[in-house]
C-alpha cells in the first residue's frame, strides 16, 4: 500500500487537550482524532453546523452543505491511529491504515474528488457537478400579477391571479414588469378554457391551463399555480442557458465511474461474501439434512445476476443529483426517475443508458410473496429465496424428528391444503421479516400449512419459476410425437439451462427436495406423477390468458413436470 500525504489541521478539542497538564491525555487524543477541514467552492450553498460520530463513537464537529448533505459530509475528517508526523504543529503526515473518505477541493470550479487509502478495493466518490444547481438558483422567480377588481363567476380553483376574459395584447401589457410575471385569463377564443400567461426573456408565453384537482399544462401536476410557474421558469432558464450542456449529460458520462457504481462497490463485495457464506452453510446443513446445494449450472454470485432497473417518475423532495451523470436534477416536480428496487435516481435521459445491473435493497423491496424472484435473491444476497429455503428445511427437519408424525411420511404431502388463515399468517410473516420468521412446529403444528405457503409463494411469482419463453420450448418438445423419454430429456436440457440463474438454482433446489419426498412414496403416496399434478400449475404458466387454452395445456404441463422431476439430476445437476 503506497503512502498518501495530507495536511492536518487540529480540532479545537485537540488544542485544549494538548495544552492541558496531562501529556498522556493529549497523546491519546491525537491518536484518536485528527481533524482535516475541507471547503466547498460553491458560495451559493448554505452551510450548517452539525456533528457526526468518529471511529471511537465520540462526536466531532462538521459542516454540511445544504445541497450535498444527502451525499457526503463536507467538514471534519476523522482518522484512526498510527499516523506519524508532527501532529501538534499541523505539518504533513503519512498514513498507512485505511482512512475514511475525504472530500477535497479541485482547481476546477464546482468539482470535488475523494481520497482513499491505496490497497482498498474502493472506488472513489465521483465529482458532483453543481453547475445546473447554480443555474436553478439564478432562474427568475414567479411574480403574480393580481387582479385589482372582483371578477364575476371566478372558478374556485383560482385566486388573485385570475383576470377574467383578457386578450393576448392586454395580458402582454399587464406582464411588462419583467421576467417571472404571470397571470391566468379566460380564453377569448375558446369557451370555458383558461390560459396561463408567463413572461420570460421579454416575451409572453401562453399555455392552455387544465385542472383536475391539480393544475397542469403538460404531464406534471401541481398543487398551486405558483409552483407550476416556478417549475416552468426553472426549465425555461436552464434549457436556454445550458441546452448544449444538457444534451451531452448522458453521452459524456462514464457509467463505471458513476456515483451508483462508486457507492455500490462495497455492497457488491459484502453481498458476494454473504452469498458464499449462505451456500457454505446450506452445504454444511446438507450433512445433517438430506439436502444438496451445489454451484453447478449458471453463476451463483447473485450480485452478477442481470436485472433491469424498475424506473418510475419521482417527485424528489429537496435537492438531488443524478446517480449516472452526477449532475443536479433541476425542477420542483418529476425531476427524474427512481428505481423501485434499488433507489437508483437519474435524469430520464440518463436512465435510458443504464445497463441491467440493478442491486435491489430490502428497504425498497415491499414484499416477498408476489415479488420478482431475481429481485428477492439479489436483495437477500441468497442463492435461494429465504422463504423457499426455510420452508423446505422445516419440512425435512420434521421428517427426521422422530417425535413428529406429520412429516414426509404423511399421506398426501403437498396435495392436502393447509388452513387458509395460517397460510396467510405465514405469508405476512415472511413479507414482514423473512430472515426471522418462525415456522416451527410449535408455531404451526400442521405441516400442510408450510407446504401450502411454499406453493403459494411460487404461484404468486410475477414471472413463473419456469419462465414463459422456456415454457413454450418445453411444450413444443413434449407435444412432439415418437420421442422417447431419453430424447425428451436431451432436448429439454438446453431450454432449462437458459433459465435466469435465480430461477435455475431454485428449480434445482426444489426438484432435489421433491425427489426426497418421492423416496417416501410408499407412505406419503406421492409419486413423481402425483407431484407433477400438484406442481405443474404452480411452477409452469403460459402467457396466454385464454382459459380454454390453459385447460387444454394442463395435461402437457403435467407431462413436462413429470419428466423434469423424474430426471432432475440429468437436467439440472446434483
Amino acid at each position: 500500500m503506497s503512502e498518501k500525504r495530507f495536511k492536518v489541521q487540529e480540532s479545537p478539542a485537540l488544542v485544549r487537550l494538548r495544552k492541558s497538564e496531562s501529556p498522556m491525555a493529549a497523546t491519546k487524543a491525537s491518536e484518536r482524532k485528527l481533524a482535516a477541514r475541507f471547503y466547498s467552492t460553491d458560495t451559493a450553498m448554505d452551510y450548517t453546523q452539525g456533528y457526526r460520530e468518529d471511529l471511537d463513537g465520540d462526536k466531532a464537529n462538521c459542516r454540511r452543505s445544504a445541497s450535498l448533505q444527502q451525499h457526503s459530509t463536507i467538514g471534519t475528517g476523522v482518522y484512526k491511529k498510527n499516523i506519524p508526523g508532527d501532529v501538534n504543529s499541523g505539518t504533513l503526515g503519512t498514513y498507512k491504515k485505511p482512512a475514511p473518505v475525504v472530500r477535497q477541493r479541485l482547481k476546477r470550479k464546482d468539482d470535488y474528488y475523494t481520497v482513499v487509502a491505496d490497497g482498498e478495493d474502493t472506488q472513489s466518490v465521483p465529482t458532483w457537478n453543481t453547475y445546473l444547481y447554480q443555474l436553478q438558483q439564478q432562474a427568475p422567480k414567479p411574480v403574480c400579477i393580481q387582479c385589482q377588481q372582483e371578477v364575476p363567476n371566478k372558478p374556485p380553483q383560482y385566486g388573485k391571479e385570475f383576470h377574467g376574459t383578457l386578450s393576448r395584447q392586454e395580458a402582454d401589457r399587464l406582464l411588462q414588469s419583467g421576467d417571472g410575471c404571470y397571470l391566468v385569463r379566460k380564453s377569448d377564443r375558446a369557451p370555458d378554457a383558461f390560459t396561463l400567461a408567463i413572461r420570460f426573456e421579454g416575451e409572453t408565453k401562453n399555455y392552455k391551463l387544465y385542472y383536475d384537482g391539480k393544475h397542469y399544462v403538460g404531464e406534471k401536476r401541481f398543487d398551486s399555480i405558483h409552483d407550476l410557474v416556478a417549475d416552468g421558469l426553472i426549465h425555461f432558464f436552464i434549457e436556454l442557458r445550458a441546452a448544449d450542456y444538457i444534451k451531452t449529460l448522458s453521452q459524456e458520462s462514464n457509467y463505471e465511474e458513476s456515483p451508483y457504481m462508486a457507492y455500490n462497490m462495497k455492497r457488491k463485495r459484502m453481498g458476494k461474501s454473504k452469498t458464499d457464506a449462505n451456500v457454505k452453510v446450506m452445504n454444511n446443513e446438507a450433512l445433517q439434512l438430506p439436502m444438496e446445494v451445489d454451484d453447478s449450472g449458471p453463476a451463483t454470485d447473485v450480485n452478477e445476476y442481470e436485472k433491469p432497473h424498475i424506473f418510475k417518475v419521482q417527485n424528489f423532495m429537496g435537492l438531488h443529483w443524478c446517480d449516472f451523470c452526477a449532475n443536479f436534477m433541476w425542477g420542483l416536480l418529476a425531476q427524474g426517475v427512481k428505481c423501485q428496487d434499488c433507489g437508483f435516481q437519474a435524469h430520464k435521459k440518463c436512465s435510458e443508458k443504464v445497463p441491467n445491473d440493478c442491486m435491489p435493497d430490502m428497504k425498497y423491496v415491499k414484499r416477498i410473496f408476489g415479488g420478482d424472484l431475481t429481485t428477492v435473491v439479489k436483495a437477500q444476497k441468497s442463492l435461494i429465496p429465504i422463504v423457499v429455503e426455510k420452508c423446505v428445511k422445516e419440512i425435512e427437519a420434521r421428517a427426521l424428528n422422530c417425535s413428529c408424525l406429520h412429516c414426509m411420511d404423511m399421506e398426501g404431502l403437498y396435495r392436502l391444503a393447509g388452513f387458509h388463515d395460517d397460510v396467510e399468517a405465514v405469508r405476512m410473516a415472511f413479507d414482514k421479516d423473512a430472515e426471522n420468521t418462525d415456522i416451527s412446529s410449535s408455531k404451526y403444528e400442521d405441516i400442510n400449512t408450510i407446504c401450502s405457503a411454499l406453493k403459494l409463494y411460487f404461484r404468486l411469482l410475477p414471472i413463473p419459476l419456469i419462465t414463459c419463453d422456456v415454457y413454450k420450448k418445453l411444450m413444443e418438445i413434449i407435444k412432439t410425437e415418437d420421442l422417447t423419454v431419453s430424447d425428451q430429456v436431451k432436448l429439454m436440457k438446453e431450454p432449462l439451462s437458459s433459465l435466469p440463474p435465480a430461477h435455475f438454482h431454485t428449480l434445482k433446489f426444489m426438484c432435489a427436495h421433491l425427489g426426497r419426498v418421492v423416496e417416501n412414496k410408499s407412505k406419503n403416496m406421492m409419486s413423481f406423477e402425483n407431484l407433477a399434478i400438484v406442481f405443474a400449475p404452480t411452477l409452469l404458466r403460459s402467457d396466454d390468458a385464454d382459459p380454454m387454452a390453459s385447460l387444454m395445456a394442463a395435461k402437457f404441463e403435467q407431462k413436462i413436470m413429470d419428466v423434469i422431476l423424474s430426471n432432475h439430476i440429468k437436467l439440472l445437476g446434483k
